[in-house]
């Protein structure tokens, strides 16, 4: 009868998904403060970057040091940002963002793992008009009429655009640059976001199955496991999200 893994494999794997996860949040730190001034007060995206840092328990050191390697204090090397537009299988759009100070690895990978999944590296501007950039603020609502009347007035009277109610999370989606008072407003409401920031959202969604829908799962893990890449987005609806 073979053995599960053992605690210290399991141990392991998550000590490096979530090493993964902080190479990340450092590259999108730094991208931040270059962009932009080293005080998070005076830096919106700044903040909210070192408010995802901290939600995902990184210290403040580590922090610190990324903040000061995007001021280029410690003459780190330039990071830049990047995004690319193809499709996945069965058509799917996709939108790939990437921190890198190589941007010729970058693409290479990003080409690898879309061509080996059926998928295609497109121009600039191929995909984009499919998406709408916004801020969304994702909140546990269980299907509760109540929580969700209690985010909708709280969000509407913040200035949101739209709250979208389903399988038991309730959606706030506002203008990029509204986020912040939509967000501290909520956040004074006593509302707590499971997920909160700045991005892309499909305009209409592809249903995907069967072989193209494992496929496209394993594109996703794919990519989303390359240092180099922020953030995924696509126009799939999922099964679980057709209910």
């Amino acid at each position: 009868m073979g053995r599960g893994p053992s605690i210290e494999g399991r141990k392991n794997a998550e000590d490096a998904k979530r090493a993964k996860v902080f190479t990340k949040l450092i590259r999108e730190i730094t991208v931040a403060t270059r962009a932009g001034v080293a005080d998070p007060n005076l830096n919106p995206r700044l903040r909210a970057a070192v408010d995802k840092a901290l939600t995902a328990n990184m210290s403040k050191d580590t922090i610190e040091r990324a903040i000061k390697r995007g001021s280029g204090a410690d003459g780190g090397a330039k990071m830049e940002e990047l995004r690319y537009e193809g499709y996945g299988p069965a058509g799917i759009a996709l939108i790939i963002e990437c921190f890198t100070d190589n941007p010729t690895r970058t693409v290479a990978d990003v080409r690898h793992a879309l061509t080996k999944h059926g998928g295609n590296l497109g121009t600039s501007g191929s995909v984009a008009f499919q998406f709408t950039r916004c801020g969304e603020l994702v909140f546990s609502t269980g299907g509760d009429a109540a929580a969700e009347e209690k985010v909708l007035e709280a969000a509407l009277e913040a200035g949101a655009d739209d709250v979208v109610n389903e399988h038991g999370e309730s959606t706030v989606i506002c203008a990029p640059e509204n986020f912040e008072a939509v967000q501290q407003a909520l956040t004074e409401a006593k509302l707590h976001a499971q997920h909160a920031g700045v991005g892309m959202r499909a305009n209409n969604r592809t249903a995907v199955t069967g072989e193209a829908l494992e496929t496209l799962n394993d594109l996703l893990e794919k990519l989303d496991g390359l240092d180099d890449v922020s953030e995924v987005y696509h126009n799939a609806l999922l099964p679980a999200e057709a209910g």
